[in-house]
């Protein structure tokens, strides 16, 4: 299994995850267009896509899905809340699933779990081949025990760092954005991933990537300082997506 992150942050999020012939292209939170440009980037076509697997209905997520799938017959799939925040009907192809039960594309088993955000039914996702395990954290306001049961002992883990507490606090946001961002329902704070990798099993973990990290509230230094004394490693050793250029392709 690989994965590479076209850009992730609020102004568009896009992951790819493939296993043999089945690549997943996770959220679409960029035009259709840039979408192109970005598989590009990374080698892909988008005629070489199986599937857009959602998360959730926020615009940085979802903002060339119609797009992309209408242009090149793409099947989406999403939980049964997201489907009902919005108008899809029009998409050629749509698989609504149930957060609570594991499902599989083509022979990547995806197994999805709620988490707390202020969406319909937010759902992130853990990866599997039989062989090993991703783990896809991000749009998160705080890491509930099934959650944690979810991602322990997976082999690479994508975990959002969105914001510095204090540069938020001291930051432009206005008062009640400030308080969405850090709320119950909002983003994981660089601490608040920390606190996370020091509870979970990470006895098998090969990849850490921080993720969805604010360009106005955080630095890839302060993130990446974070999680790497969570770990007690090096902080050249985890990675970080941004929202430009995304992370180049990864093995597990």
């Amino acid at each position: 299994m690989r994965f590479a992150s076209l850009g992730s942050g609020s102004r568009g999020n896009a992951l790819l995850v493939e296993e043999g012939a089945t690549c997943l292209l996770v959220d679409c939170g960029f035009s259709a267009r840039e979408t192109g440009r970005r598989l590009a980037r990374l080698g892909k076509r988008p005629e070489e896509l199986t599937a857009i697997l959602i998360t959730h209905e926020h615009s940085d997520h979802i903002g060339g899905m119609e797009v992309m799938a209408r242009r090149h017959h793409l099947p989406v799939w999403m939980s049964h809340g997201t489907w009902l925040a919005g108008s899809y009907a029009h998409l050629p192809r749509v698989e609504r699933f149930d957060s609570h039960q594991p499902f599989a594309i083509d022979g990547l088993r995806i197994e999805p779990f709620p988490v707390p955000h202020d969406a319909r039914e937010p759902c992130q996702f853990l990866f599997d081949n039989g062989r090993c395990r991703l783990g896809l954290l991000t749009d998160c306001g705080s890491v509930t025990p099934h959650v944690q049961a979810k991602l322990d002992g997976c082999d690479a883990l994508l975990l959002e760092s969105n914001h510095d507490s204090g540069m938020l606090r001291d930051g432009p946001y206005p008062p009640l954005l400030k308080q969405r961002v850090a709320g119950h329902l909002g983003h994981l704070s660089n601490d608040q991933a920390a606190a996370f990798l020091r509870r979970m099993d990470v006895s098998a973990l090969r990849h850490v990537v921080a993720m969805h990290l604010s360009e106005q509230n955080n630095t890839p230094q302060r993130a990446r300082a974070s999680l790497a004394a969570a770990l007690g490693c090096e902080e050249h050793w985890i990675a970080v997506a941004d929202q430009a250029h995304g992370l180049e392709w990864r093995s597990i």
